[in-house]
C-alpha cells in the first residue's frame, strides 16, 4: 500500500495526458480528482495500521524494483514510511484532494482542464516521491520533479509573457538551490558509499566529528537547496511572482507542498545539522530575518494573492527559525497547520479574484461581507489562524510553540524571541488589514457570479480544520495534550526547554496580546480611521517594502546586466569566428552538392558516366 500512494498519482497523469483530448471536463475532474482522493483514503489506511505498531516499529520500508546498479552506486526504487514522511503524505494527499475538488470548480471554463489536473497529479506523485524516498537520490528525483511542475503550473496560462517570466523565474533561481544540493548528494556518497537516508545519517553521525569542516560544508550545501525550495533568503525572489498561476496552484504549490520541502529536507537530515552547528544556526538567523522581511513586504502589497505569498514566505520562516533551534517537532506542527490555513486563504483569494471578474486590487474591492458570506467567514477563519488568535485557532498553538522554543530551548535566544514576536504583530496587522479592505467598507467592484458548492465546501473542511487543527498539541499550561508531538518524536529528536511552565505560561500571554494588538491595529487603521494609512502608503519606505526590499533590482543589477554585458560584448570572440567559419563552409558546401541534386535524369546519368570514365581511367593507370 505504500508503493501505491505514490504511484496511483503518476497513473493518473498518464491517463490525462495520453487521453485527456478525448475525454469530457467531467471524465477529467473525475479521474483528476478522484484519483488523489482515492490516494488520501489509502493514506489513511496505511497512517491507522502504522500508528497501532509504534513505538514498536518505528518506519516501514518497501522495494519496488533496482533503479540503478553501477559499481558502488546502488539505488533502488524503494520508499520508506515514518512518522515525519506520513505527516507530510497526510498533509499531501488530504489537502491536495481538497484543492483538486476546487479545481473542478475554478477550472471549470479554461480550455486547458484535462492539462492542469494532469500536471497538478504529476506534481502530486513527484511531492510524494520527495517524502518517501528512502534514498536521497530518489529524493532528488522527486525534488527536481516538483520543480518541473512547478515550472509547468506556474506557466500554465502561457499566451501572457509575464506567466511565462514568473515561471522561467521560479525555475532558474530554484536551480541554483538545487545545484547546491547535488554537491552536497555527490559528497555524502563519496564520503560513505551509499545514497540510502538513514544509513548517510548514521555513518555520518559515527564518522565525522561535530564542527568538522566537511560536515559543515556539506550542511552548508543541502541548506542553500532548502532555501531556494522553500524561498527563503536570500531565495525568496520567485515566490511573489509565482502567483501567476492559478490560485488553485498557488493553493497547492505554494502553500501547502512544494515550498516546505525545504522543511522536509532540514528535518529529514537533521543529524548532519546537528553535526554543523554553526549552519544550524545560519538556519535559525535565516528564518528570523525572512519572516520579518516578508512580513512588512505583505503589510505594503495590494495584489491580494501577493500578501499571501509573502506570508507564506514569513511562516515558512518561522518553520526555518524552529528547525535553527532544534524544535523539529514544532516546525513540522506550524506546517501541517499552516497548509490548513494558507491552502483555505489562497482558495478563499481565488474565488474573490474569480467572481470580481480577475480583480487582484483589494482597494478596488471591499463590501464582499454581506454578498459572499460563506467566503468571508471562512476567510475570516484562515485570517485569525495564520494572525494566532489565541485560544481558538490552530494557528495560535503551533506558533506560540515556535516563539517558546525560540526563547527557552538549548539554541535559542531573546532576540530570535523578539524577532519572531514583531513577525507575529506583523502577520496579525497585515491579515486583519486584507481583512477590513476586502469585505468591509463600499463595494468599488461588483461580483459578477456566486461561486457553487464544489468551490465552497473545500474551504469548509478547511476552515474547520484551521480552528480544531491545533487541539493535538496543547501546552501544559492549557491541555498537556502532545499527540502531534509524541508521534513525530519517534523519529525526530526531543526538545529540550530551558524554563518552567510558568514562564511558558507568561509567553503565551504575551504573543496572545501580540496577535490582539495588531488586529487592534489593523481595525484601527484601515477600518475605523482609514486616513491614519495614508502618510505610510504614499511613503518612499512603503514602496521599497512593496518591490520586496529591492532584492529584484539588486540581483538584476549584481548578477543579470553583468551577464548580458559580457554576452554582447562576447558576441564575436574567436570562438564565434570559428563556429560560424565552420557552418559558412557547410553551407557552402551544401550549395555545391545542391546543385548535383537538380531533378534532371540527363545530368545524373553525365555524372555516373564521368565518375565510371574517371575511375577506369584511374585503375587503368596503375
Amino acid at each position: 500500500m505504500i508503493a501505491l500512494i505514490p504511484s496511483i498519482p503518476f497513473l493518473s497523469f498518464l491517463v490525462l495526458a495520453l487521453f485527456g483530448h478525448k475525454l469530457t471536463r467531467k471524465e477529467a475532474g473525475y479521474i483528476g480528482a478522484g484519483s488523489i482522493g482515492i490516494v488520501a483514503l489509502l493514506t489513511f489506511i496505511v497512517a491507522t495500521g502504522f500508528i497501532k505498531t509504534l513505538p514498536q516499529v518505528k518506519s516501514y520500508s518497501v522495494i519496488v524494483w533496482e533503479w540503478i546498479n553501477a559499481g558502488n552506486l546502488k539505488a533502488n526504487i524503494s520508499f520508506s514510511l515514518d512518522a515525519l514522511s506520513l505527516v507530510f503524505c497526510f498533509v499531501i494527499t488530504f489537502v491536495g484532494f481538497l484543492i483538486h475538488v476546487y479545481s473542478i470548480g475554478f477550472m471549470a471554463k479554461d480550455e486547458g482542464f484535462s492539462r492542469f489536473f494532469a500536471y497538478m497529479n504529476l506534481f502530486i506523485g513527484a511531492m510524494l516521491i520527495l517524502v518517501l524516498a528512502d534514498n536521497i537520490l530518489l529524493m532528488y528525483l522527486g525534488w527536481e520533479g516538483v520543480g518541473l511542475c512547478s515550472y509547468l503550473l506556474i506557466g500554465f496560462w502561457y499566451k501572457e509573457p509575464t506567466n511565462d517570466y514568473a515561471a522561467r523565474k521560479a525555475f532558474i533561481i530554484t536551480r541554483i538551490g538545487d545545484t547546491a544540493m547535488i554537491i552536497g548528494i555527490f559528497i555524502l556518497f563519496l564520503s560513505f558509499g551509499t545514497v540510502n537516508i538513514n544509513e548517510l545519517m548514521q555513518q555520518a553521525s559515527e564518522k565525522w566529528v561535530t564542527g568538522s569542516s566537511i560536515a559543515v560544508f556539506t550542511a552548508a550545501l543541502l541548506l542553500v537547496g532548502a532555501l531556494g525550495k522553500s524561498a527563503q533568503l536570500p531565495l525568496q525572489t520567485w515566490l511573489p511572482d509565482a502567483m501567476a498561476g492559478p490560485s488553485p496552484v498557488s493553493a497547492l504549490i505554494h502553500a501547502a507542498t512544494m515550498v516546505t520541502a525545504g522543511v522536509y529536507l532540514i528535518a529529514r537530515t537533521h543529524v548532519l545539522f546537528s553535526l554543523a552547528p554553526v549552519i544550524q544556526s545560519a538556519i535559525a538567523i535565516i528564518g528570523a530575518l525572512t519572516l520579518l522581511i516578508a512580513g512588512f513586504s505583505a503589510l505594503a502589497q495590494h495584489d491580494l494573492k501577493r500578501i499571501l505569498a509573502y506570508s507564506t514566505i514569513s511562516q515558512i520562516g518561522y518553520m526555518f527559525l524552529a528547525l535553527g533551534v532544534g524544535a523539529w517537532s514544532a516546525a513540522v506542527f506550524h506546517f501541517m497547520i499552516h497548509a490548513f490555513f494558507k491552502a483555505l486563504l489562497f482558495l478563499g483569494a481565488g474565488i474573490v479574484i474569480l467572481v470580481l471578474n480577475e480583480e487582484h486590487d483589494i482597494f478596488r474591492m471591499g463590501g464582499l461581507r454581506k454578498k459572499m458570506p460563506v467566503v468571508f467567514i471562512t476567510f475570516l477563519i484562515g485570517s485569525a489562524s495564520l494572525s494566532a488568535l489565541p485560544l481558538i485557532t490552530a494557528g495560535f498553538y503551533s506558533k506560540d510553540q515556535i516563539l517558546w522554543y525560540a526563547f527557552s530551548s538549548q539554541s535559542g535566544s531573546l532576540v530570535l524571541w523578539l524577532a519572531g514576536i514583531i513577525g507575529a504583530l506583523l502577520t496579525a496587522l497585515y491579515s486583519f488589514r486584507m481583512i477590513f479592505i476586502t469585505f468591509y467598507g463600499e463595494a468599488k467592484t461588483e461580483p459578477v457570479f456566486k461561486p457553487g458548492k464544489i468551490m465552497t465546501v473545500p474551504l469548509i473542511i478547511l476552515a474547520v480544520l484551521s480552528l480544531v487543527g491545533g487541539f493535538v498539541e496543547l501546552p501544559a499550561s492549557i491541555g498537556n495534550i502532545h499527540l502531534f508531538s509524541n508521534l513525530v518524536d519517534n523519529t525526530l529528536p526531543v526538545v529540550v526547554a530551558k524554563g518552567g511552565e510558568n514562564q511558558e505560561f507568561l509567553f503565551q500571554l504575551l504573543s496572545a496580546l501580540i496577535a490582539l494588538t495588531g488586529i487592534y491595529f489593523a481595525y484601527l487603521i484601515y477600518f475605523k480611521k482609514p486616513a491614519l494609512s495614508e502618510p505610510f502608503s504614499h511613503s518612499r519606505i512603503n514602496k521599497f517594502f512593496e518591490k520586496g526590499w529591492g532584492f529584484d533590482k539588486l540581483y538584476d543589477i549584481l548578477f543579470v546586466k553583468p551577464i548580458v554585458w559580457f554576452s554582447v560584448i562576447d558576441k564575436n570572440d574567436f570562438f564565434d569566428w570559428w563556429s560560424i567559419g565552420i557552418s559558412r563552409l557547410a553551407i557552402l558546401l551544401n550549395r555545391l552538392l545542391s546543385i548535383t541534386q537538380n531533378g534532371k535524369l540527363r545530368w545524373y546519368l553525365m555524372s555516373f558516366a564521368i565518375g565510371i570514365a574517371l575511375i577506369l581511367t584511374y585503375m587503368l593507370s596503375k
